[in-house]
């Protein structure tokens, strides 16, 4: 899971500060001696030295590093620190947010309600959880349980929705009718975490229990994850956290910034916090058919499947860079397999603000790794850093992995602060805003992103969207930007007005696309309404009703045709849905409302009342 990329936010803060390295072995609960066929120590003979070159080159505050094989967790070390502040080092146990690593524990989840006859894999969803809605009934009669886990719906992200929201599971699984597809479903991998939230509570649903309480009670209490646990809060609980810490983008300082605290909704995407101890288990019985200690804790069946590739992913790194290691990338679900260097390898990564991991293992070799990185600008490592075990393990050339990585961080370092330089580019002087800036503010909603809030503060307008809030400064004509935060980035909202000329409309660039805000509309007054409501006529004779119907607003009833809602606006002044340049209004004389006039480009008609 990644907090949301929108063109104008979020950048990752990078680069090199010398960092004090402290290497860190902590104490090992190993489960027995390591596999015969391995010799671990020897094998890693200048791991070490390699760890402590990368941590000072990236500038990185600290990694933690857990290697299992077969059923042993045979390695785990710290280097640098789990708080850049206080130097203190990070062990075995101190806790991390897996983010996406959180996806695999959702998908065996569902597989086990699959076992039991619950859920499907390959038939549509709503067979199984008829309340689930999709954007058109299309999309209803095929999306699958598979199509959602394995990222091959044809809907983009979205992550703007649930970004620094309070929303819950289920007010994201409703709101996935409202995800119009960009592309046919199972035809393009498009990395979708509010699919995951929507299985979560899909979840609950065929299970009675939420999401976290499942995965709890079917997967971490059978295997002994002790302290892994799903929220900040109860992370902090624990004597042993990693602090997140990261990169200024203009520089080389490593400054703290917050937890991200609101995962809760997304939860079944990215919610888990837990450490190398515990992380051992999971990958024990994950390698080993789902056993664990002898016992079958998880399905062999929904193992397999999960690994079962869904959908191909191009070769790109080997097209447009050369780097032939990696190939034939797939997605099953909950995670990816592909070849490395000749050998099969799941992995999945896992991005939240400041904390970075990946979990893999080669199936075949009985391998795995588990990598964890503090600092947002460090993020790509916990890649390199998994691929040098695996090489060093099975007795491989090593690849220059961190040297490539790091040449390209310093470049886009660099490119970025020049870009940031340029901003600005393309305005139009000299122009003003077209309304009075107390026009522009009000609430505008969006069915699925929610509620964007402008207001007027110090003769400024402010933007407040979720728990990100920013001022904005006027741009040009109606574009307003805010200034470019290290940690919200730049916005930029761009007003426009209906045909009547007020401002009604806030376009921003979300994800992966434009989304627009609608200013909410006026709360029609239940007392107004009901002295609304009577019979007309229009001036040739036809007759029609205005019905109010109390929770759903002000109809025009005509026989024949179908009834027309009103939407207030102003005063006695109402909208309809179809056509913005149409008003209906509403005569008021001595205290009666008399007549209703439809206004329109064309002309003013008028219907009288007649009782």
């Amino acid at each position: 899971m990644r907090s949301p990329y929108r063109r104008r936010i979020l950048t990752a803060t990078k680069i090199t500060i010398a960092l004090l390295v402290l290497s860190f072995t902590s104490s090992i609960k190993a489960q027995g001696p390591a596999a015969p066929q391995i010799d671990v120590n020897q094998k890693l003979a200048g791991f070490d030295a390699f760890m402590e070159k990368t941590l000072k080159d990236w500038n990185a505050p600290g990694i933690g590093v857990g290697i299992v094989v077969g059923d042993k967790l045979v390695f785990a070390k710290g280097y640098g620190y789990r708080d850049y502040g206080k130097k203190l080092p990070v062990t075995s146990e101190t806790m991390f947010t897996i983010a996406s690593n959180t996806k695999l524990f959702t998908a065996i989840s569902a597989g086990m309600l699959v076992e039991e006859g619950k859920l499907t894999w390959d038939r549509p969803i709503k067979e199984s959880v008829p309340t689930i809605e999709f954007y058109n009934s299309s999309l209803n009669n095929m999306i699958t349980l598979r199509d959602m886990l394995s990222h091959r719906t044809g809907i983009t992200r979205h992550d703007s929705i649930w970004y620094k929201a309070d929303y819950s599971t289920k007010d994201l699984f409703e709101r996935l009718k409202y995800l119009e597809p960009k592309e046919s479903p199972r035809q393009i991998f498009l990395y979708n975490n509010m699919m995951y939230a929507g299985v979560g509570y899909t979840i609950q649903l065929q299970s009675g229990k939420p999401w976290a309480d499942f995965v709890r009670e079917r997967i971490l209490q059978p295997l002994n994850m002790n302290s892994t646990v799903f929220t900040i809060a109860d992370m902090l609980k624990q004597p042993d956290v990693g602090v997140p810490y990261t990169e200024r983008r203009d520089s080389f300082e490593l400054y703290k910034i917050p937890y991200y605290e609101d995962q809760q909704g997304v939860a079944p995407a990215g919610a888990i916090i837990s450490n190398i101890e515990d992380l051992s288990h999971w990958l024990i019985a994950l390698m080993n058919n789902g056993q664990y200690n002898g016992k079958q804790v998880l399905p062999p069946k929904v193992i397999q499947s999960t690994l079962e590739p869904a959908i191909a992913l191009p070769n790109a790194a080997a097209q447009t860079r050369g780097w032939w290691e990696i190939l034939n990338q797939a997605y099953g679900m909950g995670r990816w397999t592909a070849s490395y260097r000749g050998r099969l390898i799941a992995f999945h990564g896992g991005d939240l603000p400041g904390f970075h991991s990946q979990i893999s293992y080669m199936p075949n070799e009985h391998i795995g790794v588990i990598v964890f990185v503090i600092g947002n600008h460090t993020a790509p490592l916990y890649n390199p850093i998994s691929y040098s075990v695996y090489e060093r393990l099975l007795g491989m050339d090593l690849t220059p992995w961190t040297d490539r990585l790091l040449d390209i961080r310093l470049k886009n370092k660099k490119a970025g602060v020049d870009a940031r330089g340029k901003a600005g580019f393309g305005r139009v002087p000299n122009t003003k805003p077209s309304h009075d800036l107390t026009d522009y503010a009000g609430e505008y909603d969006h069915p699925a992103y929610g509620t964007l809030k402008i207001s007027l503060k110090d003769k400024a307008l402010r933007f407040d969207f979720h728990k990100i809030g920013l001022p904005l400064a006027h741009f040009h004509y109606d574009r307003f930007d805010s200034l470019d935060d290290e940690e919200e980035g730049k916005w930029s909202i761009n007003f426009s007005t209906n045909p009547q000329g007020d401002i009604d409309k806030a376009t921003v660039s979300l994800d992966e696309g434009e989304v627009t805000f609608v200013r909410r509309a006026a709360k029609l007054d239940e007392v107004t309404a009901q002295r609304i409501a009577g019979n007309y006529e229009t001036v040739s004779g036809g007759k029609f009703q205005v019905a109010y119907r109390p929770g759903r607003g002000l109809f025009i009833v005509r026989v024949g045709a179908p009834d027309q809602i009103l939407i207030a606006y102003k005063g006695l002044r109402f909208r309809i849905p179809e056509f913005a340049d149409v008003l209906v209004e509403f005569v008021e004389e001595q205290g009666q409302i008399t007549a209703m006039k439809q206004i329109d480009p064309s002309g003013e008609y008028v219907s009288k009342r007649k009782n």
